[in-house]
């Protein structure tokens, strides 16, 4: 999540709005955002509800939830998927801002048409 606020200014300048799913509780995940002043939104999904849905892979054998990242439109379709095979395995800001971008356009383009 560092690098999430690292970047967070050029992740709005894309028009995203992050938000971290995790699997703790409403009040741990309300004490972690304040301790940490986390600029995005943050979702506790104690049910594991949204985190399935999403297909978060969950290995006993690597302490948990692996990373997965998903990008979703403006039209509500998700685009970009990673899931990551362990707890470093997450892309690059500019990665994901890059792929904002190429997002961004076409939606104009298509809103232009």
């Amino acid at each position: 999540m560092a690098q999430l606020r690292q970047d967070f200014d050029k992740f709005t300048a894309q028009e995203t709005e992050i938000v971290v799913v995790g699997p703790e509780d409403a009040a741990s995940f309300s004490a972690y955002w304040q301790n940490h002043k986390l600029p995005f939104v943050g979702l506790p999904d104690p049910s594991h509800t949204v985190l399935k849905r999403y297909g978060q892979e969950v290995s006993l054998f690597k302490f948990g939830r692996m990373p997965a990242q998903v990008a979703i439109d403006k039209n509500g379709t998700a685009r970009y998927v990673h899931y990551g095979h362990n707890a470093a395995d997450i892309p690059a800001n500019e990665e994901i801002l890059d792929l904002l971008e190429i997002m961004n356009k076409e939606i104009h383009a298509s809103s232009q048409r």
